[in-house]
């Protein structure tokens, strides 16, 4: 994940746009960034599995905090690399307008040669949609219609769509994605029966959330039993783990512990193992070190 985010004003984005750089160069296969429009000053609200948040979570920045759009960002950084792919994790969807959304990331998708992941969630923070004009008691309902007119103006030479707020028919929208089918939709969330239902309608992935992300064998396996009972199948689909953050005696974090778990990850299920890193700030230096990091993963799963 790039840290896409400071507490306080950092002077400039060169070390983002850096490790960016570097990763492309290095290897790694993906890299997400994370979304906030606005803050409230309520920023407790993040600790509370309730309202999406995470159990003794703890929002990383102030109200004050900087955080870059993640859209804009990919754009800008897709145009400065060839090959890894970029994903959200997770957009907050429902706080755009789904028609100008779809416009978006199509283009970005087109113009990165087709790089794009989509991962959606409701986000935790009330403020964000009061301070869009929409309702927070619905947002899993206003997510479900975002990503409902997402993937069939992607699909829909002409798109006819009638819901509740919004209609339209005869509508025509391209250039399409380039990926077939439309961006690749992951959906984050527990494994509880609103977000398996957005996962076996909409997903290609799932980014487990909470205690299924702590356990992720058991997460896999409730996510797979209920997705099945939807009557999908749940081979296709990709699943995000966390390689686990261990601390190095000298700072910064035990690589080759991190690496040992990652076949036990894969073994459970996990397609797509995600590392917390901390690399040096210049870029060649940072190159070489998530290329070892790479290096070392691939023999590890190979």
């Amino acid at each position: 994940m790039l840290r896409t985010f400071a507490a306080e004003d950092p002077g400039g984005w060169d070390a983002l746009i850096d490790l960016a750089v570097a990763a492309d160069a290095a290897g790694v296969d993906r890299l997400v960034l994370s979304d906030h429009v606005v803050f409230g000053e309520n920023l407790e609200a993040y600790g509370d599995p309730k309202r999406g948040g995470a159990k003794g979570g703890r929002q990383p920045t102030g109200p004050d905090g900087h955080w870059l759009d993640p859209v804009a960002t990919i754009a800008y950084l897709s145009a400065l690399t060839t090959r890894v792919r970029f994903g959200t994790n997770i957009l907050i969807a429902a706080l755009r307008r789904p028609v100008t959304l779809a416009k978006e990331l199509a283009t970005i998708d087109v113009l990165s040669g087709g790089r794009l992941d989509l991962g959606v969630g409701v986000g935790w923070q009330e403020e964000e949609y009061v301070a869009a004009g929409l309702s927070y008691k619905e947002r899993g309902r206003l997510l479900d219609h975002t990503v409902e007119v997402l993937q069939l103006l992607w699909r829909e030479q002409s798109a006819a769509y009638e819901g509740e707020g919004l209609a339209f028919e005869r509508i025509h929208q391209m250039p399409k994605p380039l990926q077939p089918g439309g961006v690749p939709v992951w959906v984050s969330g527990t494994v509880n029966p609103r977000s398996m239902q957005r996962l076996a309608r909409f997903g290609s992935g799932w980014i487990p959330w909470g205690d299924d992300a702590a356990d992720i064998a058991d997460g896999i396996a409730k996510m797979r039993a209920a997705v099945s009972a939807l009557g999908r199948d749940p081979s296709g689909l990709g699943v995000v783990g966390n390689a686990p953050m261990v601390k190095a005696d000298g700072g910064g974090f035990d690589l080759d512990a991190a690496v040992a778990a990652a076949p036990a990850l894969v073994e459970a299920g996990v397609t797509d193992v995600r590392f917390t890193v901390s690399p040096p700030p210049d870029r060649s230096a940072a190159t070489d070190y998530l290329g070892g990091l790479v290096e070392k993963f691939r023999a590890a799963v190979a």
